[in-house]
């Protein structure tokens, strides 16, 4: 089982203060011989569409020396688990969770713009400080 990232704990508990419930912790995927592990499964009643809301986020902290090869690993991870997740459980969204000066400092640049909107990529901005989800981008 691979190692937690730092901020696991922290978007655990931003996602319960925002009301969703972890329903796997690591979420495990299969596909063929191999078996991976996103950080987090949670699901979230809603009451106005009599249903529920799954999600997968995995978390990144982009602690590393080049933020472009943290983008890099991040987006490679993120675009393999979609892939599995739409073949095995395609009502599970799934998101990139990383801090508030994460988002400010890579994605709000063009290139982060551009991954964003080429890669379909879903965010989970948090405030590492507070515990608490800033911002989902769809």
């Amino acid at each position: 089982m691979p190692a937690k990232d730092i901020f696991h704990d922290i978007v655990t508990i931003a996602l319960q203060k925002d009301g969703w419930l972890i329903t796997d912790d690591p979420l495990r995927l299969k596909w063929g011989l191999r078996e991976l592990f996103v950080d987090l499964g949670a699901k979230k009643l809603i009451a106005a569409q009599k249903g529920e809301t799954k999600i997968a986020v995995e978390i990144k902290s982009f602690i590393g020396k080049s933020p472009i090869n943290e983008l890099e690993n991040a987006l490679g991870q993120y675009i393999l688990y979609r892939n599995i997740l739409e073949e095995t459980e395609p009502d599970r969204l799934i998101y990139l969770a990383v801090r508030q000066s994460t988002y400010q400092e890579i994605f709000s640049e063009p290139i982060g713009v551009l991954t964003i909107q080429k890669s379909n990529l879903h965010l989970l901005v948090f405030n590492d400080q507070k515990e608490e989800i800033i911002q989902w981008i769809n």
